[in-house]
């Protein structure tokens, strides 16, 4: 039952709220406009608000509702949390799209949200302050997720692995961005 919720959630995963978005409203593929990445922010560059916002939840629900399945399924935090990782991964490199995807993050926090809520609150607090702060979402993203594993260690020991192997893929998924902020040439809002 593992393995088919894991395929499942990756599957799901793969779906790509932002190309399907702009196909629904006649605009450019985000893969191949902007900056290239087919998550929330290059929406917003792209499209506008309302289709960002929408990317956003749907990409977020797509981390969310996989582990809420395991959970009532009765599965372990540690089984939860690989699944939720499928959702990620499908997400990143997505079957439906050639393996072209995004970055993770939105479904990153879905995924964190399900597992263990005050995980999630901090990481999206620590997106919000940083992109506030540096008008930088790639930084953001790079601050957020790896704050949340010393509160996972303490309170959902179980969940650490995994979610040490998500902040990995964040962070190769975001290794253009990391050069550009080191270069000082990142995109800034």
């Amino acid at each position: 039952m593992f393995w088919l919720l894991a395929t499942l959630a990756y599957l799901l995963g793969s779906l790509s709220f932002a190309i399907l978005l702009s196909r629904l409203a006649g605009g450019p593929d985000p893969r191949a406009s902007g900056s290239g990445n087919p998550g929330a922010t290059n929406m917003f560059r792209l499209a506008g608000r309302r289709l960002a916002i929408l990317t956003l939840l749907g990409d977020l629900l797509k981390g969310l509702l996989p582990v809420l399945i395991a959970n009532l399924l009765d599965f372990s935090l540690q089984q939860q949390a690989w699944i939720g990782l499928a959702a990620v991964i499908g997400h990143m490199y997505p079957l439906y799209f050639n393996f072209h995807g995004g970055k993770g993050v939105a479904t990153a926090a879905g995924m964190l949200l399900g597992l263990y809520p005050p995980a999630a609150l901090l990481a999206i607090a620590a997106w919000l302050l940083t992109f506030i702060l540096t008008r930088t979402s790639s930084l953001a993203a790079l601050i957020a997720t790896p704050l949340t594993l010393p509160l996972l260690a303490w309170q959902q020991p179980a969940a650490l692995l995994p979610v040490c192997a998500l902040t990995g893929l964040i962070v190769w998924r975001h290794r253009s961005n990391l050069r550009d902020l080191l270069a000082g040439r990142e995109r800034h809002f």
